[in-house]
């Protein structure tokens, strides 16, 4: 009779993990349980029989192989693999790799360990049974997504949870009584996870923050930006360094740069900023060319490298623009003063000035260091109102940049530009932050005239520094990186835009982008605008920061920077350091180093833009609460195997009608058309169609809408 195992199974999950390396680092050696026992070093007799029952085991689930009695091989290479972990609802994950496997890899719910939804981990992948997708386990968490979460409290006697707002957050998080920092029940607060006990269901944590009361504004807007993990103040040593800011231009800085106070000077901006980041001169030249001198604020000079605010800068990586507030990359007295390029006060720029003609082409170029002083400060609704009327301050000078601005943007277009002209949902908000209107913001000639602009200021600098260096020796800079679409994507929305009359020429770049053109042109002011709009946009690789000289596709730049924000995005401030380090004629700078800042710009970016949804979301939920029961025309936005997605045309909320409660049929996705069809008598739901729904209900916490469709 064999002796029974006293191994415990937390040290022999362990022990697992150990003999599996052996294997895969040794290939397709044959090993019995005495050579792997030797390979780690192990020779008492009870852990070198669990390494037997461990091979027997992995053989068992096709990992490894006998290939004779007590002789063990690896089935397959490549077992372990890592990537990010994309939790479902029901509590199981798929494994995003690194490219290792063409597919997402399952893993099951008792399978993840304690690995939560965005977790970096390594996971071991079985070997594949014939016809069956790719299975693993998860066997080492490398790095935690977050390890703080929002939610609401939820107290008793003797012990208190906390219940996320993360859908992808499936585990309350248990919260010992002295750790409840007067946190009361029923409030919202902020959870750090300070541990998760080996065998334990639920991790345990401690109250960090206590955001406010449930439904108020302000406690709804700051448990979106903490759910994110952007912070609600700045340290105090940032802020100490900030105000430590001597405010005064000395004479010395000054004759370090060119000087523009005396030429015209404007900015143009949303009549309710204060962080004011560009600006534009105008002169006239005698030979009838123009000199126009875009002019960034010189953050750079403020923030040393390596400082705190230096460092709080990188981490927040940008500003975020929630419905009702900003929170600023930078504190205030940077962000809305010493940077922000206010009317009438000198100020340090670094700029990129052109001698253009009548046509929008660019003669000469010149970058470097400024100051100037802004004659004026408008909002866009002031130049709108002077191109149209040809009256008010400096209307010759705006209707000259303006008309250089057409065409620049003709140029863009014809060298294979995309036009996205997506609607931007914007909401009137009473004194307590409540929804009492929505609207739609338009962008006319006065947004687009100081876009241009940007986008030629960005381009030359990025050609600038692009031409620095040949092949391997290519100078490392910040580009703005966008990639060509994925053909099979493409050739779907193609398909789907056909439907509705659009066709697109698939024959070549610029064919495609002359194509897109056309229809966001022909579709404008339609019921299907912005669910063509979005389709499109989606079917579009993502843009993205990276040190690689790459083209943007979008634009059809062959070199595009961010060069014109650096008060609210930190890729900015990196382009100014390196243009000054070569303008002063310094080498390369490390590749390595600046990739690292690169990809965590875009992770910051992509975080601050879905803190951006959310808030708009809770916005419109928050507007139609006071709406159920109301009935409204909508456009089916998006269709899922659980329901389909309506937009309301009259206010842009979107909501959802879920299948199970349409009552005349049995509804199925069909994927590859954009629709729900019914099994019994084919009535088919299709992206674009417009529908007539009700309000059914709202629920703030999770910023979900529910219709109800009216049916015929």
């Amino acid at each position: 009779m064999s002796k029974k195992n006293n191994t415990p199974p937390s040290i022999k999950h362990v022990l697992t993990q150990l003999v599996l390396n052996v294997f895969e680092k040794n290939g397709k050696e044959i090993l019995n349980y005495k050579q792997v026992s030797g390979r780690l070093n192990i020779d008492d007799t009870e852990s070198r029989r669990t390494i037997l029952e461990i091979l027997k085991e992995e053989a068992q689930k096709e990992t490894l192989k006998e290939v004779a009695p007590g002789k063990f091989q690896l089935l397959e290479l490549k077992t372990f693999v890592e990537g990010r972990v994309d939790m479902t609802t029901d509590g199981s994950a798929f494994i995003v790799t690194d490219d290792e496997f063409e597919n997402d890899i399952y893993v099951a719910p008792r399978k993840l360990r304690t690995a939560l939804h965005g977790d970096r981990v390594r996971i071991y992948v079985y070997a594949k049974s014939k016809g069956k997708r790719k299975e693993g386990e998860v066997i080492e968490i490398l790095q935690r997504a977050k390890m703080e979460f929002t939610g609401i409290v939820k107290l008793s006697e003797r012990f208190a949870f906390l219940v996320p707002d993360d859908r992808k957050m499936l585990q309350d998080i248990f919260i010992p009584l002295s750790d409840l920092n007067d946190a009361k029940n029923g409030m919202k607060a902020v959870a750090e996870i300070t541990e998760w006990p080996a065998g334990a269901k639920n991790p345990v944590g401690r109250i960090k923050s206590v955001l406010g009361v449930q439904g108020e504004n302000n406690t709804e807007m700051n448990a979106i930006l903490a759910e994110y993990g952007f912070p609600l103040s700045f340290p105090d040593e940032v802020e100490r360094e900030s105000e430590e800011i001597p405010e005064e231009i000395t004479q010395e800085e000054i004759a370090k740069r060119r000087d523009f106070r005396e030429v015209l000077t404007f900015t143009i901006d949303p009549v309710d900023a204060k962080d004011f980041d560009d600006a534009i001169s105008f002169k006239s030249l005698e030979d009838g060319n123009y000199e126009i001198g875009v002019h960034i604020a010189d953050v750079a000079h403020y923030i040393i490298p390596d400082s705190a605010l230096d460092k709080e800068a990188y981490e927040r990586g940008t500003s975020v623009y929630l419905v009702d507030r900003v929170i600023p990359m930078l504190p205030e007295r940077l962000s809305n003063g010493l940077c922000s390029l206010r009317p009438h006060e000198d100020k340090l720029c670094f700029s990129a000035v052109f001698e253009m003609d009548a046509e929008g082409r660019v003669l000469s170029e010149w970058f470097g260091k400024t100051i100037i002083h802004s004659d004026r400060r408008f909002a866009y609704e002031d130049v709108q109102q002077i191109i149209e009327t040809g009256e008010g301050d400096y209307a010759q000078e705006i209707k000259q940049l303006n008309e250089i601005a057409y065409k620049l943007r003709e140029q863009k277009f014809k060298h294979g530009a995309i036009s996205f002209e997506t609607t931007e949902v914007k909401f009137k908000l009473d004194e307590q932050g409540k929804p009492v209107g929505v609207y739609v913001k338009e962008r006319k000639d006065a947004h687009k005239l100081i876009e241009d602009f940007m986008l030629l200021a960005n381009r030359k600098v990025a050609e600038f520094v692009s031409k620095k260096g040949k092949g391997k020796k290519k100078y490392t800079f910040v580009y703005r990186a966008h990639d060509a679409p994925n053909p099979e994507t493409l050739g779907n929305f193609a398909q789907f835009a056909a439907r509705f009359g659009y066709r697109i020429n698939m024959k070549s770049d610029r064919e495609i982008a002359k194509s897109l053109n056309h229809l966001m042109h022909d579709v404008e002011g339609k019921k299907e605008q912005n669910v063509l709009t979005q389709l499109a946009i989606r079917s579009m690789a993502k843009a993205i920061y990276t040190t690689k000289s790459s083209s943007h596709y979008g634009l059809a730049f062959d070199h595009y920077t961010h060069f014109t924000s650096p008060i609210r995005r930190y890729p900015d401030v990196m382009v100014h350091r390196l243009l000054l380090h070569y303008l002063e004629g310094g080498q390369s700078a490390n590749a390595d180093h600046y990739e690292v800042l690169c990809k965590h710009s875009s992770e910051m970016e992509k975080k601050a833009a879905d803190a951006e949804r959310a808030s708009v979301k809770y916005k419109q939920a928050e507007y139609l609460q006071d709406n159920i029961g109301s009935v409204y025309n909508g456009v089916i936005s998006g269709v899922t195997e659980w329901g389909m997605y309506v937009q309301i045309i009259e206010n842009n909320c979107e909501g959802m009608i879920r299948l199970r409660d349409i009552s005349d049929d049995f509804y199925t996705l069909d994927e590859k058309n954009y629709a729900i069809i019914g099994q019994r008598k084919k009535k088919a739901y299709q992206l674009g169609d417009e529908v007539q729904i009700k309000v059914k209900n709202v629920d703030l916490v999770k910023k979900q809408i529910d219709f109800s469709l009216i049916l015929d």
